[in-house]
């Protein structure tokens, strides 16, 4: 059912640079089902029928109303539906409670809609030049602002949306959420403070990236900001906030943070 959905995401929205994300995504989300398949033998048969046929009914429809109006949101979303349905008239709900992280997971396969993404967009352009503003001004640095766009002595640097960070923290909650599921650790308190560390850790690296490509700029020229340097501080930017994460998560773990679920 889903093969030509895929297809279709692989031949143009996972080729783009705001949604080459999305393949890598999807292998993930193969994993976890295969990984977690093996256990469904052990559950005791017990189907769901009316609720599995409704649920499965519900993401048919929006399977045949995202393909046939060409709303990704709908034809990717589905799948969460129709997956659910289907366990649920296969064995019941012990084999949904199982695949739940699985079936978590296929959000982040979901494209946001264009309104969301450009409301967010736009937001964290204004707040990530501001702050770069501000904390260059403060070390004594030739910067102004107007809006987006930066200047600082002879050059004039936009804050495009590809800046923004929203795709480094999509990104960094999807690698996140994956790592706290493998880990496992017991305490509530210690996944809630690295689940609402995310964002945060991921728009501060976001900001530091900003800031070293207006110095590299400054200090190097536009050749060299705008260049192999701009590319690798995105990477660099997302392996960073991830061992900032994995830092965390072990200063969490030497603390007497052990409140059992």
């Amino acid at each position: 059912l889903y093969v030509p959905t895929y297809w279709g995401l692989a031949h143009t929205l996972w080729r783009t640079d705001d949604q080459s994300h999305g393949a890598i995504i999807a292998l993930v989300v193969i994993y976890l089902f295969v990984a977690q398949g093996n256990k469904i033998v052990e559950f005791s048969y017990a189907p769901r029928n009316g609720l599995g046929f409704a649920i499965l009914a519900l993401g048919l429809l929006l399977y045949v109303l995202g393909r046939s109006q060409d709303i990704l949101m709908f034809e990717v979303g589905s799948q969460i539906p129709v997956i659910a349905g289907t366990l649920l008239l296969m064995q019941g709900t012990a084999s949904v409670r199982s695949f739940w992280f699985p079936l978590l997971y296929v959000v982040f396969l979901v494209p946001l809609p264009g309104v969301v993404v450009d409301t967010l967009t736009g937001s964290l352009k204004q707040w990530i030049s501001m702050i770069a503003e501000e904390v260059l001004h403060g070390f004594g640095y030739p910067i102004a602002r107007n809006g987006v766009v930066i200047t600082i002595a002879q050059y004039q640097l936009l804050v495009a949306d590809a800046c923004s960070g929203l795709n480094s923290m999509f990104s960094l909650m999807a690698i996140g959420l994956l790592f706290m599921y493998l880990v496992a650790r017991p305490s509530w308190l210690h996944n809630g403070i690295l689940f609402a560390s995310i964002l945060p850790i991921a728009f501060i690296a976001n900001v530091v990236r900003v800031l070293a490509l207006i110095l590299i700029t400054y200090h190097f020229g536009d050749e060299v900001g705008q260049g192999f340097m701009h590319g690798f501080a995105g990477i660099l930017l997302l392996v960073v906030a991830v061992m900032l994460l994995i830092f965390l998560d072990g200063v969490l773990a030497r603390r007497t943070l052990d409140v059992k679920p």
